[in-house]
């Protein structure tokens, strides 16, 4: 199955068409070391353009640190992490800056600010990174809190919202600014199988209206299958394989078949 041909199989959705041009982003040969361990080991990847990209791997495998590569928030201590081109981990902070507005980020489990309301935290980027007028701040923020279903939650407080519409606040804040690219820190974990649908079907719907591209880090496996155009493993620092989620699948690598089918059995072994 070409990524043209690729149809989400919850929502009966076939992906945009095959965008023109560079990857989105491109990182080259990063390498990144924490604590004495090298977390990144020579990562050479291609997010494409207007698609949503699922990267998976077992915990600490280095997931979380590459998605932060790739909005600058860390810089490579080796290696290239492009955007159109342009090395985003030689920017200055202005320029950085500036680079990150093409942005919109779901942290893990929301990261909302407690002592604003939805409205607020929706509201909290469009005031802190653009000149907008606040009855066109207030527009945009009713609209988006409208597509995410929550536009009657604009007046409630972070701990009076249930986990899934923590969620989905944190989503409208994350495209509020109409981003190019939307970066999703484990978006579902810890919801109940319902809510976890629920949320990745509202993904799905929305990159069909906007042509977001979307970079999703998920240990919701095999099911973000089903939702992703393409798919990243990432084992040990390194992508150990990358490319249409179809050929993901029919993989050979014993590693992307024993992490697809959660076999205690194979080249990990945990027990």
């Amino acid at each position: 199955m070409s990524d043209t041909s690729w149809v989400c199989e919850p929502c009966g959705l076939e992906a945009l068409p095959a965008p023109e041009g560079k990857p989105a982003i491109r990182l080259v040969d990063v390498e990144k070391t924490l604590d004495g361990k090298k977390v990144l080991d020579g990562v050479t990847l291609d997010i494409p353009r207007q698609r949503i990209t699922a990267i998976i791997g077992l915990s600490g495998a280095g997931k979380s640190v590459m998605l932060k590569h790739m909005i600058g928030l860390i810089r490579p201590e080796r290696g290239q992490v492009l955007i159109d081109g342009v090395d985003i981990s030689r920017l200055s902070r202005g320029e950085l800056y500036k680079a990150r507005r093409r942005f919109g980020m779901l942290f893990q489990g929301g990261a909302l600010f407690d002592s604003l309301t939805v409205f607020e935290n929706v509201a909290f980027p469009l005031q802190e990174k653009t000149e907008m007028g606040e009855g066109e701040i207030r527009k945009r923020v009713l609209a988006r809190l409208a597509q995410v279903g929550l536009e009657e939650a604009q007046g409630k407080f972070p701990d009076e919202l249930s986990g899934g519409m923590v969620r989905r606040v944190a989503f409208a804040r994350a495209m509020v600014t109409d981003p190019e690219i939307i970066l999703f820190d484990e978006p579902t974990t810890g919801l109940d199988p319902i809510i976890r649908n629920s949320i990745l079907n509202l993904i799905c719907h929305t990159y069909h209206q906007h042509g977001f591209t979307m970079v999703m880090i998920s240990h919701d496996i095999p099911e973000i299958f089903q939702w992703s155009h393409y798919v990243v493993v990432l084992h040990d620092g390194k992508v150990v394989e990358a490319g249409p989620t179809a050929e993901v699948v029919r993989s050979v690598n014993p590693f992307v078949q024993q992490i697809i089918r959660g076999d205690i059995t194979g080249p990990v072994h945990l027990m």
